[in-house]
């Protein structure tokens, strides 16, 4: 059935399927292939601390909360209502619900792409785009291509902005870069190449622009006056300077970028050596598809992190211009990229469903602890990275920072020279003072073990445990502290 689905690449004259049967005949594989491909983010109850501060959040959310105010994060708000919404239908107990709608965004991109293609190079190319998508797409550490996180959400937004401004509808392309940016602010990269086209059409009234800025900015005014105005522009723009800078980490950050390019060059070895091919020999027309891939990768870059799950956003643009290339190479090497993408996607499922999660089990292990020592109306204090203990305990958070890193800068993937509290979030030390005196937690987990932001280093957090708490016991290496009778 594939096979027939694909047929040759070189058909751009073909005609372009009897729209209802051809997807029809597409839909079903592409879901089978999405549901193989997302099947090990249903072993684990939790990938990475993203979705673990996202459960957080949608409880904290769901509990009357207020995004920017009594929960904060440096992301915009699409992502965490998300996650508030499953929870409202299916329960904050498990993360299966947003898994779900995980693999929903990634078929709906892998649909999108095909639609692409199939208007742009004939009917054959729709499936190819849409199977090397979708192949490519969990090629990174399971934590980062299989968690249901903000680049999984962000990538069905900047995929339609530019099947909207394909088909030359300004005011939903708009739409859809604001949803992206509300998803993460990177998605806004996409806006690079939409202006491209709608610069590039000669029939474009001089409305266009104005549908397009209207679809844009609509929603996120809307989202931040839901939000609060202020909140929102700290939060997601003003408020991250020291994050956005990579001084005293440069090897540690570096060597995180050259792994994780690597893993995801493996990944696509089915899709880059036909687009290399077709530099040599033949232009592809695709100046659009240059300029997603090329704006995506500033976006990977902007912050100098290079974190594995920053790279899916490079993966859509990849796959529409593999797709480009093997229009105009012999038939054997679309077999060759598809087996190529088949084999490598195989090693990346293994590794998913094969490998061990130790600071899931510590976790795990640090929240029954939890639960031993306190009750579910008393309010704790994780110090660490790791804010999905508070979701596992089904604990509430006595503060508002989830992590250590907005108190330490340690979020950023510090490894010691900028981590402390003069390196914190502006105004949080202030703000988490008063939340310490008002909210007084009932139990305080040092989580530190070793890191740069250990309390011995940080002079507020070292006076609050002298003077109000004791030790009361160990975990895996994190401290336990209770507070002091009377205090």
């Amino acid at each position: 059935m594939l096979a027939e689905l694909l047929g040759s690449p070189r058909s751009v004259a073909e005609s372009r399927g009897s729209g209802r049967g051809y997807w029809i005949r597409l839909l079903p594989v592409l879901a089978v292939l999405v549901c193989l491909t997302r099947a090990p983010s249903f072993v684990r109850p939790l990938w990475n601390p993203d979705e673990g501060y996202l459960a957080v959040q949608a409880r904290l959310l769901a509990n009357g909360g207020e995004l920017y105010e009594t929960v904060v994060d440096r992301k915009p708000p699409l992502v965490p209502w998300l996650y508030e919404a499953a929870f409202a239908v299916c329960g904050s107990g498990s993360l299966t619900s947003v898994r779900v709608l995980a693999v929903v965004a990634q078929l709906s991109t892998a649909v999108l792409l095909a639609s692409l293609a199939r208007r742009r190079w004939g009917a054959a190319a729709g499936p190819t785009a849409g199977v090397l998508y979708l192949l490519a797409s969990i090629g990174l550490n399971p934590e980062d291509a299989q968690a249901a996180t903000f680049e999984v959400f962000m990538l069905p937004c900047t995929t339609a902005a530019m099947w909207c401004a394909d088909r030359r509808r300004w005011g939903a392309a708009g739409l859809a870069v604001a949803c992206a940016l509300l998803a993460k602010q990177t998605g806004g990269a996409v806006l690079v190449p939409v202006v491209w086209l709608l610069w590039r059409s000669a029939a474009a009234p001089r409305s266009a622009l104005v549908r397009l800025g209207v679809g844009l900015t609509v929603p996120v005014l809307s989202a931040a006056l839901v939000t609060d105005p202020a909140g929102f522009l700290f939060w997601t723009v003003t408020g991250s300077s020291a994050y956005a800078s990579f001084a005293g980490s440069e090897l540690h950050v570096l060597v995180r970028g050259l792994v994780n390019t690597g893993i995801l060059a493996v990944a696509c070895a089915g899709l880059i050596p036909p687009v290399v091919r077709v530099l040599r020999i033949a232009r592809t027309g695709s100046a659009e598809l240059w300029l997603w891939l090329v704006s995506s990768a500033v976006a990977v870059l902007l912050g100098f992190h290079f974190f594995g799950h920053y790279y899916l956003q490079l993966i859509p643009p990849v796959a529409l211009l593999a797709t480009a290339a093997l229009q105009i190479l012999p038939r054997e090497r679309l077999v060759t990229a598809l087996l190529t993408s088949a084999c490598c996607c195989t090693l990346f499922l293994a590794w998913g469903l094969l490998a061990p999660r130790p600071e899931l089990a510590h976790a795990q292990r640090l929240a029954a602890a939890l639960g031993q020592r306190t009750t579910p109306a008393d309010r704790v204090l994780v110090w660490g990275i790791h804010p999905e203990t508070y979701w596992l305990a089904g604990r509430t958070p006595a503060t508002r920072y989830l992590t250590a890193g907005l108190l330490t800068n340690y979020s950023g993937g510090r490894d010691g020279p900028q981590v402390g509290e003069k390196y914190a979030v502006g105004g949080a030390w202030p703000v988490f003072r008063q939340e310490m005196s008002a909210h007084t937690p009932a139990l305080v987990v040092d989580d530190s073990r070793g890191k740069p932001y250990a309390p011995d280093r940080v002079p507020s957090l070292r006076r609050l445990l002298a003077a109000r708490y004791e030790e009361v016991g160990r975990v895996d290496g994190a401290v336990l502290y209770a507070r002091v009778p009377g205090e």
